[in-house]
């Protein structure tokens, strides 16, 4: 808590001890980044952690996801979701490509497959699907899709780490994902990002592509640009993987507290775990349909008013930003349900050292504003 008020989230650190354990070394090497021995031993514990054969990291997620589809040499069409956040779209447009949303799903936000089908023409060559709030696409159905038409399937998957479906991690998906370490994901690394994929040929161009395309003292291949991580975010994840799964349990308590105390008040809906989906408890996602009596901006204004720090996550819909208004195929009104969604959505506080005592404190207050 921060001023008497409770925080949407709060980035989970590990104790000061182990931290500077940790970047002590430093001093003795003098190596800050360009992919130290930090860099290098994080790379190899994401890999075991995740269960996959390779892995870069990035200086943070969205420039993890702009170098993929660069280095994929994408061009043309790539279908997507509006229901996301910022850098998804913001990575397809910098990189002189043409998104092209597709709806979402209605029970867990997802893109809709049937809705990518519809979409695809000669001009598609990609489809960047997003893991939304821990809960993961239909990865199968995706996976079908892409091979029939012949597409890269590239996964946002900042939401997603450690989210495993069936004991396989939401990392071991599509031709390659992306994943965030951003300060207030479950695992954080200060700064940072990750990419995991399935060509191990790959490894190299992302490599070269993050270090301004060179590939030795006197060659440099691509017009790359400059998203290492360095080597003090690289201790952090260290540090913070060590505790990764008590940090994801301490979240299953707070999110079951949440769920128990919601789950039943009408016109609320919480979204809870699919069957076989071992969640990383990301985000507390609200929607508040009609039924409930109160609007979400409602909702969110009597939570701000008792200290309660909520967030409209996702809204506006990212082809409703006003950076995008009248470019062709940017029109909220083609994606209705996730529109509907993204007017009714409110993700409440949610970190492991969230009280629960503070949880009720919050659902009393969204309990309140029921009619």
């Amino acid at each position: 808590m921060s001023d008497g008020k409770i925080l949407v989230t709060r980035s989970s650190m590990p104790p000061l001890d182990e931290y500077v354990d940790e970047i002590a070394p430093l001093w003795e090497s003098h190596w800050l980044t360009n992919m130290g021995a930090k860099h290098r031993e994080l790379e190899s514990a994401l890999e075991e952690y995740l269960g996959v054969d390779d892995l870069a990291l990035f200086v943070n997620g969205h420039q993890a996801l702009e170098c993929v589809l660069e280095a994929m040499d994408l061009k043309g069409k790539v279908i997507t979701t509006p229901y996301t956040f910022a850098s998804t779209t913001h990575a397809i447009v910098r990189k002189g490509l043409t998104p092209v949303f597709a709806d979402i799903r209605p029970d867990n936000y997802t893109i809709d497959p049937a809705r990518v089908e519809e979409l695809i023409d000669e001009d598609t060559c990609a489809i960047v699907p997003v893991h939304v709030y821990g809960n993961l696409c239909d990865v199968d159905a995706l996976a079908e899709i892409a091979a029939r038409h012949g597409l890269k399937l590239i996964y946002d998957a900042a939401h997603a780490f450690g989210v495993r479906r069936n004991g396989v991690s939401a990392a071991a998906y599509g031709d390659a994902s992306m994943f965030s370490f951003h300060a207030t994901k479950v695992f954080n690394t200060i700064e940072g990002g990750a990419v995991c994929f399935r060509d191990p040929a790959f490894k190299t161009k992302l490599n070269r592509w993050k270090n301004f395309g060179i590939a030795d003292e006197e060659t440099v291949e691509y017009v790359g640009g400059n998203a290492k991580m360095n080597e003090f975010c690289a201790a952090m994840g260290l540090c913070n993987l060590r505790h990764i799964g008590e940090e994801i349990a301490r979240r299953r308590r707070v999110a079951e507290r949440y769920w128990e105390r919601l789950r039943d008040l009408p016109g609320v809906r919480v979204c809870e775990p699919e069957q076989g989906v071992e969640s990383n408890y990301a985000y507390l996602a609200v929607v508040f349909e009609d039924e409930f009596g109160a609007t979400r901006d409602e909702v969110f204004s009597r939570l701000g008013e008792n200290g309660v720090c909520a967030r409209k996550y996702f809204y506006p819909l990212t082809n409703d930003f006003a950076c995008y208004r009248g470019r062709t195929g940017f029109d909220p009104a083609e994606t209705p349900v996730a529109a509907h969604v993204a007017s009714r959505v409110l993700t409440l506080p949610m970190y492991a050292d969230l009280a629960l005592e503070d949880v009720d404190r919050i659902c009393d207050v969204v309990a309140s504003c029921a009619r």
